[in-house]
């Protein structure tokens, strides 16, 4: 490995660095001002898994307003959402009129609800949707299971502009959500910020949530050469992070994503 302006010119050096902020930032703290909080507002399978994916969709600008917006949905949701998901019909839908959250907005909510109550009733719920790709698969498994989850969420009448919000690797996003969501299902995480209540996917498969922080922070580290956030970048840096720990690779997407909203210098 080439030097870099940290300084840090070997592997060794950057896994230890990374090790420590992991266990920096792998606590009960990180909870509370993440979208990961939304989720641990239920204990209820069904409830983690609906309202982790609606907080993940909408993890995108500033994280205080991400999560206002995720409790006001909640809120129109009766703090039920496997419930609300499961009678979604004209009345229910009607609690969530006026909501929007940057450039999402009712229409896509109104099909995102139909989706996973189609979702639920006929393919036995989210986590079976991504099990499907993933366990045919041989290679390129995540990947695999993300688009197999993708055709069946569009498997209905979808408005085209609802569309963007679902991450797309076949056209090379780095799907950063989706695989966010994702590590909170299936990482068993010890400190218990992630859930760990999938049990196909296998940690070591997950791939890195490649966003603008975690991306950043991986280049001062001279981890990553590329400048484009995209999938072939986050299969890259999860590559060497998996040579890092090979059964939990994306464990230290809390000290990458810790180190650049902190600021820390490394």
């Amino acid at each position: 490995m080439r030097s870099s302006r940290t300084g840090i010119t070997n592997l060794n050096q950057i896994k230890n660095i990374l090790d420590y902020y992991y266990d920096v930032f792998d606590r009960n703290f990180f909870i509370e001002n993440d979208p990961i909080c939304i989720p641990h507002c239920f204990s209820k399978k069904e409830d983690i898994e609906i309202s982790a994916f609606l907080a993940a969709t909408l993890a995108w600008g500033n994280r205080q307003s991400i999560l206002k917006s995720c409790k006001d949905l909640l809120q129109r949701m009766d703090f039920a959402p496997y419930d609300f998901v499961m009678n979604a019909h004209d009345n229910n839908i009607n609690k969530i009129n006026n909501f929007y959250y940057r450039t999402f907005q009712k229409t896509d909510l109104d099909f995102f609800l139909l989706s996973l109550n189609n979702i639920y009733r006929n393919h036995s719920g989210l986590e079976n949707s991504f099990n499907l790709g993933y366990s045919s698969s041989h290679s390129n498994k995540i990947k695999n299971a993300i688009i197999s989850f993708r055709k069946i969420f569009f498997e209905l009448n979808y408005p085209s502009r609802t569309s963007k919000h679902v991450a797309n690797p076949e056209k090379g996003s780095a799907a950063k959500r989706i695989n966010m969501f994702l590590r909170w299902m299936v990482r068993k995480d010890s400190n218990g910020v992630d859930f760990g209540i999938w049990n196909t996917i296998k940690p070591a498969d997950l791939i890195i949530p490649l966003d603008v922080h975690v991306g950043n922070i991986a280049r001062e580290l001279n981890l990553i050469d590329s400048n484009a956030n995209n999938w072939k970048t986050a299969e890259e840096l999860t590559g060497i992070l998996r040579s890092f720990d090979p059964d939990d690779p994306v464990k230290y997407d809390f000290a990458l994503f810790g180190l650049g909203i902190s600021k820390i210098t490394t």
